[in-house]
């Protein structure tokens, strides 16, 4: 079973992360300083909610989880990536993209578009490198 997670920056500076369809019944969320400890998080209480569910004698089924980001998310998460480098690779001033990327501004949606398909690209190309 496939679920999409999304992960959002909250106004306090906490990383949230949430099921966009229940699992067995319920969704799930989670809360970290980082991405990563948001994701640690949703890795816990998804095992807490398949014991639950098994001392109940009910089967938890597989879940594989993709994942969506909001800017500030994803480049908490991907850190290594160069902020100002995915701007000028996708036509965004690169002042601008550190504002979009730190939550000081909000990018259009005609912008996230460009920066998600700068995004894939970049994973495109990083698929197809090889040492």
């Amino acid at each position: 079973m496939k679920v999409l997670v999304t992960i959002e920056r909250a106004k306090d500076g906490s990383y949230w992360c949430r099921t966009e369809s229940p699992i067995v019944g319920g969704y799930l969320t989670s809360t970290g300083s980082t991405v990563q400890e948001a994701k640690e998080d949703l890795a816990e209480c998804m095992a807490e909610a398949k014991e639950d569910l098994e001392a109940e004698g009910k089967t938890f089924p597989e879940v594989e989880f993709t994942y969506k980001y909001d800017l500030q998310s994803f480049f908490n998460y991907f850190s290594f990536l160069n902020v100002s480098d995915i701007a000028k690779r996708s036509g965004v001033n690169p002042s601008l993209m550190r504002q979009y990327a730190s939550g000081v501004k909000n990018a259009g949606e005609k912008t996230y578009q460009r920066l998600a398909a700068c995004v894939q690209n970049v994973g495109r190309e990083l698929q197809a490198a090889t040492f």
